[in-house]
C-alpha cells in the first residue's frame, strides 16, 4: 500500500499518477486532502463549485458534487480512470482512499511525497467546502 502526502501538490497532477498506480493494481491512501492545490483564477474556481452545487437531480439520482475535500479530491481521480463503473476501472476505484488528516491506523508508516513547481495562482481545495 503507498500513502502519499497531498500537502501543496497540484489536484490534477496528483490525479493522474494516482489514477496510473492504481491500474497498475497498488493501493493507495491519499491523506492530507484539504492541503492540496487547484491551480488557476479563484473567482473562477469557486463560480465553478457553487454552480454546481446548486444544480442537483431527484433524490435518488445524481449529479452528487460534495462538499468534504476528500470526496472532491477522490472525484477528481475517478474522472482520471477509464469507466469507473465496469471493468478495470471499477477495480481500481476501490482501491484508493483519501483522508483530511493522517488516520491512526496508518500512522508511523512511510508516506511518499512528490514536489511539484512553485505556482503563483492557486487556492486550497479546504477554501470552496461552504
Amino acid at each position: 500500500m503507498k500513502i502519499i502526502d497531498g500537502k501543496n501538490i497540484v489536484l490534477g497532477r496528483l490525479a493522474s499518477y494516482v489514477a496510473k498506480e492504481l491500474l497498475k493494481g497498488e493501493e493507495i491512501s491519499v491523506v492530507n486532502c484539504n492541503e492540496i492545490i487547484i491551480t488557476g483564477n479563484k473567482k473562477d474556481i469557486e463560480r465553478n463549485f457553487k454552480e454546481k452545487r446548486s444544480r442537483f437531480g431527484s433524490s435518488q439520482k445524481g449529479p452528487k458534487h460534495h462538499k468534504t475535500s476528500e470526496k472532491i479530491v477522490k472525484r477528481a481521480i475517478r474522472g482520471m480512470l477509464p469507466d469507473h463503473r465496469m471493468g478495470r476501472g471499477k477495480v481500481a476505484f476501490k482501491k484508493v482512499k483519501c483522508y483530511n488528516k493522517i488516520p491512526k491506523e496508518l500512522e508511523g508508516k512511510d508516506v511518499s511525497k512528490f514536489e511539484t513547481g512553485k505556482k503563483s495562482k492557486f487556492s486550497r481545495v479546504r477554501e470552496f467546502l461552504r
